[in-house]
């Protein structure tokens, strides 16, 4: 039977509840209201923490192997259901169906191959005297706060590791993108004993019950680096473990030997997918000077050529800002452009219309103290500055109080990896950007955050690490 994505609920002790009050989100391509979705309750909250803590007194005894079969049949139930989720966020988050696939699909994979990483036990002793194992054990019950501009592959990102090492979940979705963040916690209530995956879903008040709550272990929270900073004290008052990723104002350096023909549209991408609501996105790119002109005209005429529009039409590239906060500061920072007498070379300006839409806008060579430059935007307007000296662009790329990612296009590998050796951020490409596996650890440094998603440090996050003292007698 294909899921049902008209009613919600949350998803408490493997039951669907409902809740005395709800509240939607809308549609972003067109403003419309979507469904409505319960708004829970502290009493909602007390009971599914406290189904999760009988629920991780069995589930963190099974074995990994069993873990690993519910949670292959999990992604089982989850690609059986990838249209009427794929459909379903792009309803509620505005992305191109295209671009709700591949993350529906990276979902799946996810899923797939997080429970393949083999969690170590180290054995740093072994002698006549003593034999000495340094293992990881869970640490009960995770909640996972999860945004609105990646709502299924942030939800599962935090969903599986937790439950592969034995902990129990609550999942709160975005108040803007709740759906899909509830029927994937719905899609597991066969596959999982009562209590192991949840999901509730609330307001912007549902966030510090979450972090304040006495019997949650660790908060992982996904969002910007103003409300992590919140989080962060939150999680203090209990000594939550916590892992936060948060905002990053990514730098890309491109040097003067690149072939633009074969760069450009890869940049382009890399630079307006999503709208340009992802925090790894490029968003400062450095262009040398030897090329920039040439280089600016022909990624403008690229740009130029990415559809606006309904996520749902067949050709779209860029679709709404998610949500109307966001595209009030969208205009905001707009609007710097004529305060700061900045030079658009395409667009530059927001028209109001049906829904939250912002055409692609690149900024030529703004000073590096403007708005544009300093600020992160979430929104597709990208600056393109020139750079001469190595040293400098360095500097320039690092000056940001946030350190998510960084990249460098350059044919060069000695050089590329000069650079790249130099830039600060939790990722850093060659020769591409935004690439990221279930196998490789991503987080920021600096304000982007604090520890680290996926790999099998990821998955460590959600374990205490135990040492095992054996005395030989």
């Amino acid at each position: 039977m294909p899921l049902d994505t008209t009613t919600f609920h949350n998803v408490i002790n493997g039951e669907l509840t409902s809740s005395p009050s709800t509240r939607h989100s809308i549609n972003p391509a067109n403003k419309e209201p979507n469904p409505e979705v319960p708004v829970a309750t502290q009493e909602d909250l007390d009971r599914a923490v406290s189904s999760a803590k009988t629920a991780f007194k069995t589930w963190s005894k099974k074995s990994y192997a069993e873990r690993r079969k519910a949670i292959l049949a999990y992604a089982d139930a989850i690609e059986a259901n990838k249209d009427e989720l794929t459909a379903l966020l792009t309803k509620e988050q505005g992305k191109p169906l295209t671009q709700a696939a591949v993350e529906v699909g990276m979902a799946v994979t996810w899923t797939r191959q997080l429970p393949t990483i083999e969690i170590p036990e180290t054995v740093l002793q072994d002698d006549d005297n003593a034999k000495v194992i340094q293992r990881y054990v869970p640490l009960g019950v995770a909640g996972a706060i999860v945004p609105w501009n990646f709502p299924v592959l942030l939800a599962i990102g935090k969903i599986i590791p937790a439950v592969y090492t034995g902990n129990c979940v609550i999942v709160k979705p975005s108040p803007f993108t709740p759906y899909c963040g509830l029927k994937l916690a719905e899609l597991a209530i066969p596959h999982f004993p009562p209590g192991v995956i949840q999901a509730i879903s609330g307001g912007d008040d549902l966030g510090p019950l979450l972090t304040e709550h006495p019997g949650i272990d660790k908060i992982s929270f996904t969002g910007s680096t103003v409300t992590g900073r919140r989080v962060m004290a939150s999680c203090a008052k209990t000594l939550k473990r916590v892992t936060l990723e948060l905002g990053g104002n990514d730098a890309a350096i491109v040097c003067d030997d690149v072939d633009l023909d074969k760069v450009i549209p890869n940049l382009a991408v890399l630079s307006f997918l999503t709208s340009s609501q992802i925090c790894m996105m490029i968003k400062r790119l450095y262009v040398h000077e030897k090329i920039y002109s040439t280089f600016l005209e022909k990624y403008v005429s690229f740009v130029k050529n990415f559809p606006v529009g309904d996520g749902t039409a067949a050709d779209t590239f860029i679709g709404p800002i998610q949500n109307g906060m966001q595209y009030e500061k969208a205009k905001d920072l707009f609007s710097s452009i004529k305060s700061e007498n900045l030079t658009p070379a395409l667009g530059g300006s927001i028209t109001d219309s049906k829904g939250f839409f912002v055409p692609p806008t690149i900024i030529d060579n703004p000073p590096e103290t403007s708005r544009v430059v300093q600020e992160e935007p979430f929104a597709p307007i990208l600056p393109v500055l020139k750079w001469s000296d190595e040293d400098d662009v360095v500097a320039r790329a690092n000056a940001a109080d946030s350190a998510l990612a960084a990249s460098v296009w350059c044919k060069d590998p000695e050089r590329a990896r000069r650079i790249a050796d130099q830039l600060d951020g939790g990722s850093v490409w060659i020769n591409t950007h935004f690439e990221v596996s279930p196998f490789v650890p991503f987080g920021g440094h600096k304000a982007s955050g604090i520890g680290t998603e996926w790999g099998l440090q990821g998955l460590t996050q959600y374990c205490n690490s135990q040492s095992l003292w054996i005395k030989k007698v």
